[in-house]
């Protein structure tokens, strides 16, 4: 998957909004939290997703993709990885990542900052 697609596809969603917070980074709001971080860690294009309410959870995409998920920096122990889109995962479980990571940002969201579409 091209970095361009899993940027329109994460701005696809309810809510969504590009958001550029740090020098030379982009990320995919809903409401005022992150719920993708888009990059080219290694030159590679990755998509930083929260895959788990905890690490351990979220462990099971380094277990299943050893060689493309690797925990975030920094805030890799509340359940986010990096995934990379280029490597082994095939383009419906990446989407798939994204739609859960989008949810369970939402869900955590005040009612007042919910997308109502």
């Amino acid at each position: 998957m091209e970095r361009a697609e899993m940027l329109a596809y994460c701005l696809a969603k309810p809510g969504a909004w590009l958001d550029r917070p740090w020098e030379g980074d982009e990320v995919v709001k809903v409401g005022s939290r992150i719920f993708a971080f888009l990059g080219n860690g290694d030159g590679r294009p990755t998509v930083g997703i929260k895959c788990g309410p905890t690490r351990e959870v979220a462990d099971e995409w380094l277990h299943r993709h050893p060689d493309d998920a690797r925990p975030m920096p920094y805030i890799g122990r509340s359940g986010w990885n990096t995934l990379r889109l280029d490597g082994g995962i095939d383009v419906d479980e990446l989407t798939e990542a994204v739609d859960a990571s989008y949810d369970m940002v939402v869900a955590k969201l005040p009612r007042r900052e919910r997308p109502t579409a």
